[in-house]
């Protein structure tokens, strides 16, 4: 698959500037994109982050997506635009060789007699295709995935290999759901029966909702709700390994990195963005617009729009060890801390 550097700048909405010292012409023949440091003749490199400038001016590239105001930095050709970023990422998705999901539909896939296909639907080896299941138009579903009774699946959504979707899912249009990931599975709800702290489980009665436009990585869990519905709303984008608990609703287009936990019952606001290893409590809400930083926690409401930190970022172990030690002594020196204000006081008065 290859494309001319005119091509490219008309597909990325780019300005082509041509280097009259370069071999590169608008009729250049581009088949990659790479980094700076690794790009050769015929790719074409991006520089997104001015961290990397240092790369720009022994890039081997053919071309570089660039801003304007690094234009004159540049020694290659250049596809010049506002958001370098977003041109790397058009043209990814114009170079992308990733195969399809599942081409046709396998002879070995296991479909319920009333299960409802619309055109263009590809099932791939050994999926399961439970009753009541409706799929629309141009959904691809991967090898060994299980869907399960009375699930609805959006046009053109996407499931790679062995997910599992249980029972009343609904998904939306144009999602996109990695592989080993589970949706709908029981969320963690539990009744105590006696002292001896033995459970009596409660089953789950609610549903997993997802809208349009939603990405799932690999091996996430989204539990169904108790008695009403966990939500995932349009836009959404979850990173792998990230547990999402019963009940829980996700605003439209926030972004989740792996590893977070949500738990149960929890409300996400807009446009929120949270990093990686991030735990949020259960049973509070937080607000459109809010950043998270990774390994923070948060354990109440959050109800004004920021940038929220906990974690603790790593220290040599010696500097650790002595902040430790100090932590330790907190008590003992607010105590102490006390007795002097207490001292200055009974002072204060009899002066």
């Amino acid at each position: 698959m290859t494309y001319t550097l005119a091509e490219i700048a008309k597909h990325i909405n780019a300005e082509l500037i041509l280097n009259n010292d370069a071999i590169s012409s608008a009729d250049s023949t581009i088949n990659s994109l790479a980094t700076l440091a690794n790009a050769k003749s015929g790719s074409v490199a991006f520089l997104a982050n001015k961290k990397y400038i240092s790369q720009l001016n022994d890039t081997q590239a053919s071309a570089v997506i660039i801003s304007p105001d690094m234009l004159e930095l540049c020694p290659v050709s250049a596809l010049v635009m506002d958001n370098p970023y977003m041109g790397y990422a058009l043209l990814a998705n114009l170079l992308d060789t990733t195969p399809k999901v599942a081409d046709g539909i396998h002879v070995s896939a296991i479909i319920a007699d009333d299960v409802i296909l619309g055109e263009n639907v590809s099932i791939g080896a050994n999926a399961v295709i439970e009753s009541g299941v409706t799929l629309a138009d141009n959904v691809s579903i991967g090898a060994g995935c299980f869907i399960g009774k009375n699930t609805s699946i959006g046009n053109a959504t996407r499931l790679w290999a062995n997910i599992s979707i249980y029972h009343d899912v609904i998904i939306g249009e144009d999602c996109l759901i990695q592989a080993n990931t589970v949706i709908g599975s029981d969320g963690f709800g539990y009744a105590p029966v006696n002292a001896q702290y033995k459970w009596h489980k409660i089953p789950q009665l609610g549903r997993v909702i997802i809208g349009n436009r939603v990405e799932i990585g690999a091996s996430t869990t989204i539990d169904r709700g108790a008695l009403e519905d966990t939500q995932i709303k349009d836009g959404v984008i979850l990173d792998n390994q990230i547990q999402i608990a019963h009940n829980v609703i996700i605003g439209e287009n926030t972004a989740i990195a792996g590893c977070s936990v949500i738990a149960g019952s929890t409300i996400i606001g807009k446009n929120c963005t949270i990093a990686g290893l991030v735990g949020i409590n259960g049973h509070i809400n937080i607000t459109d617009n809010c950043v998270f930083t990774g390994m923070s926690m948060i354990t109440k409401d959050i109800t004004r729009a920021g940038v929220y930190s906990s974690g603790m970022p790593a220290v040599p172990n010696k500097e650790w060890n002595k902040t430790n030690a100090r932590v330790k002594r907190l008590e003992q020196l607010t105590k102490r801390v006390k007795e002097l204000e207490n001292l200055l006081e009974k002072k204060h008065m009899k002066s």
